[in-house]
C-alpha cells in the first residue's frame, strides 16, 4: 500500500491548491484514471473522503454536503460514462449555485476519436452544468507547470465567485509511482472584493503597470496620485495608458535596451491595471517579486507570470483603500526611474529616415489637444520611443491587436469630436486594408493621416524578428511585399485627391522637414490630409536597432569586468 503522494506534478499541483484554498471534502467513485488523485488523497489526513459507487448519486450527495456544510465539495471519478452521470447533480448545483468541483480522470486528449475503450470527448459541457471547465495535461516544462498552476487556481476561485457554482477539471491519468513524501508547494492565487479584509502592502518599491485604459476620471487620477505619493510608487505607461500624472514613466525606452538591465526592473510589487498593452519591451523586462491585478471583472490575468492576488473592485476603490495603509512617503523609486529615463533619452541617436525618426521629429509639433491614433506594430513601437505629450491623447487598437481598422477607428473618433484634429500614423499594409473608410461621407476636415509606406510589412524585416533568417525571401509571403502598387508614387495620391483629400508626400528627411508644417497646421481646415512618407525597410530596422542599443554592450562589459576585477582584488 502506498503511503506517499504521487510523483505526477500536475496532480501534485491540484492537491496542493485544494489544501491551500481550504477544500477538503471529497466524494470518490471507483475507477482507474482517478487512482493517482485518490491514492494521494487517502494518505493525507487533511482530506475527508467519502465513497459512492453511483456517480449520479455522488453528485447529488455533493449538493447536499455542500449546502449543509457551506464548503466546496470535490467529486472524483474515472472517464467514459462515469463522468456523464454527474450531469443531473451538476445541473442542480448550477441553478442553486453550490460549489461542487467535479474532477474527472482521463487518458488524455490525444486518444479522443480513435476508438479507444472508455475514451470520450469532454471538451464541451452543457451550458447549465458548470461555470467553468478546464483540462490539465502533463507538466513537461516550466511553461506547462505555469499553465496548470494558473488554470487550477482559476477553477478553484470560480467555485465561490459571483455567488458560486459548480466547476469541472479534466485531469489526465499519469499512472505514476508514489514516492513523494512531502507535497511540493506551488503558487496560490487569491481573489478579494472591496468588502473583504485585504492583504497588507509589501515593503519596498511599488510599480503600477497600466495597459490600454479607458478614459480616466479626475477621481481616479487623484486616487492613483495620492497612492503613489504615500507608497514610493511609480506608474509605468505607454502611449495607450492614458495616465499623464506626476508619477508617469515612459518605460519602453528603458526596457528596450537589449544590452542593459536597470535596477528599476525589479519592483517588490507590481500592480497591474488596464487591459492589453502593446509595450512588449516593458512587459518582457519587468521582474517583480509579486503581482497584484486590479480589475472590476475579477478575472485571473497572469500577464507577468507572478500573479499573487486579484482585486475585483474599481481602481479608484483599490487605491483609496490602500492610500494610508503603511505609508512610505518617499519619491526614491520615482527619482531612480526618472534618472534612468533621462540618461537614456539624452543619448538618443540621429537615426535614418524612418518611423522612429519621424516620431521624434513630429511629437513636439502636433497641435495641442489633438488626438493621435497609432497602428500596430511598427508605428506604436516607434512612437512609444518618443516623449509623451501631456496635452494630446493617444490611441491604438491593441485590444484585438490587428492591422485592420485604424482608419475606421480614426473616422469614428473624428465624428465624436468634430472640433478636434485627429491624426493617424499607419503603415502601408494597414492603410490599404482599411482604405475604403476614407470614402465614407462622414470624413471631415479634422482628419490627418501620416502613411508610412515601405512597400511591405516592415515588421517582418526587422533585425530582431524571426523572419530575419529568410532575408529578402521573407518578402514574398511573410512580409507580403509588392502589393498595392509597391510604393507607387501615384496610387494613394490619385485616390486621395479623388476623395477630396489634400495630398502631401516626402521621401527624405529634408522633404519631411519642408512638409510637416502644412500637415500639422491647426488653422488649415480646408480638407482632410494625407502625408505619404516613403521609407526603406532596412533603414526602419536600423533605426529600431539603434534605439535598442543606446547603451552599448561594450561599455557595459567594460564596467562588469572592472567590477569583477575590483571584487577579485578585495577577496585577495
Amino acid at each position: 500500500m502506498s503511503t506517499y503522494y504521487t510523483n505526477d506534478r500536475t496532480t501534485q499541483i491540484v492537491l496542493y491548491l485544494l489544501k491551500a484554498h481550504g477544500i477538503r471534502k471529497v466524494i470518490v467513485s471507483p475507477g482507474t484514471t482517478n487512482v493517482t488523485l485518490v491514492a494521494s488523497m487517502q494518505i493525507d489526513p487533511y482530506f475527508e473522503l467519502y465513497s459512492a459507487v453511483d456517480e449520479r448519486s455522488a453528485a447529488y450527495m455533493a449538493c447536499g454536503l455542500a449546502y449543509e456544510s457551506g464548503e466546496p465539495v470535490v467529486l472524483s471519478c474515472t472517464e467514459a460514462t462515469a463522468s456523464r452521470n454527474y450531469f443531473p447533480g451538476l445541473t442542480e448545483a448550477y441553478y442553486r449555485k453550490l460549489p461542487v468541483l467535479a474532477i474527472t480522470g482521463c487518458h488524455g486528449s490525444n486518444d479522443i476519436g480513435h476508438l479507444r475503450p472508455q475514451v470520450i470527448d469532454r471538451s464541451e459541457q452543457p451550458v447549465d452544468t458548470v461555470k467553468m471547465s478546464i483540462s490539465l495535461g502533463k507538466c513537461k516544462s516550466q511553461d506547462d507547470e505555469w499553465f496548470v498552476n494558473v488554470q487550477t487556481n482559476k477553477a478553484l476561485l470560480e467555485l465561490t465567485r459571483n455567488g458560486g457554482g459548480p466547476v469541472h477539471i479534466n485531469l489526465s491519468y499519469s499512472g505514476s509511482s508514489f514516492l513523494t513524501r512531502n507535497l511540493p508547494s506551488t503558487r496560490v492565487i487569491r481573489r478579494y472584493s472591496q468588502f473583504e479584509n485585504v492583504p497588507s502592502l509589501p515593503n519596498g518599491r511599488i510599480a503600477i503597470f497600466v495597459g490600454s485604459h479607458k478614459k480616466w476620471t479626475d477621481d481616479e487620477l487623484n486616487a492613483i496620485d495620492s497612492f503613489c505619493a504615500n507608497h514610493n510608487a511609480v506608474v509605468f505607461c505607454d502611449k495607450t495608458s492614458g495616465y499623464l500624472g506626476k508619477y508617469r514613466i515612459d518605460y519602453a525606452l528603458i526596457a528596450a535596451q537589449s544590452s542593459y538591465t536597470p535596477h528599476t526592473n525589479n519592483p517588490d510589487l507590481l500592480i497591474h491595471i488596464g487591459e492589453v498593452s502593446g509595450d512588449i519591451y516593458t512587459q518582457g523586462s519587468l521582474k517583480p517579486q509579486s503581482v497584484w491585478r486590479v480589475s472590476e471583472d475579477g478575472e485571473v490575468r497572469d500577464t507577468f507570470k507572478r500573479l499573487k492576488n486579484v482585486f475585483a473592485m474599481p481602481e479608484k476603490i483599490f487605491f483609496t483603500l490602500y492610500k494610508d495603509i503603511n505609508p512610505n512617503n518617499t519619491d526614491e523609486y520615482l527619482n531612480a526611474c526618472k534618472k534612468e529615463y533621462e540618461s537614456i533619452a539624452s543619448q538618443v541617436p540621429d537615426v535614418e529616415f524612418s518611423n522612429v525618426w519621424i516620431a521624434q521629429t513630429l511629437i513636439g509639433k502636433l497641435p495641442k489637444q489633438s488626438i493621435l491614433h497609432l497602428s500596430i506594430f511598427n508605428s506604436l513601437r516607434s512612437w512609444n520611443f518618443a516623449p509623451t505629450r501631456l496635452d494630446i491623447q493617444t490611441i491604438c487598437n491593441v485590444g484585438g491587436f490587428g492591422i485592420d481598422g485604424t482608419l475606421s477607428t480614426l473616422l469614428g473618433a473624428s465624428i465624436a469630436h468634430p472640433d478636434i484634429l485627429h491624426f493617424a500614423v499607419i503603415g502601408d499594409l494597414a492603410f490599404f486594408y482599411d482604405m475604403n473608410s476614407l470614402g465614407n461621407r462622414y470624413v471631415s476636415n479634422n482628419i490627418r493621416i501620416l502613411l508610412i509606406n515601405n512597400g511591405r510589412g516592415t515588421e517582418f524585416r526587422n533585425y530582431d524578428h524571426p523572419c530575419v533568417l529568410f532575408g529578402e525571401e521573407a518578402d514574398s509571403y511573410m512580409a507580403a511585399a509588392g502589393h498595392f502598387g509597391y510604393k507607387s508614387t501615384t496610387l494613394v495620391k490619385n485616390y486621395a485627391l479623388s476623395l477630396g483629400f489634400k495630398y502631401l508626400t516626402a521621401s527624405t528627411k529634408e522633404d519631411f522637414l519642408n512638409m510637416y508644417e502644412q500637415f500639422t497646421d491647426p488653422n488649415n481646415r480646408e480638407a482632410p490630409m494625407i502625408l505619404e512618407v516613403f521609407t526603406d525597410s532596412k533603414e526602419e530596422s536600423n533605426a529600431v536597432y539603434a534605439y535598442r542599443h543606446i547603451i552599448k554592450e561594450c561599455v557595459l562589459e567594460i564596467k562588469n569586468k572592472a567590477k569583477r576585477f575590483v571584487k577579485d582584488i578585495i577577496k585577495r
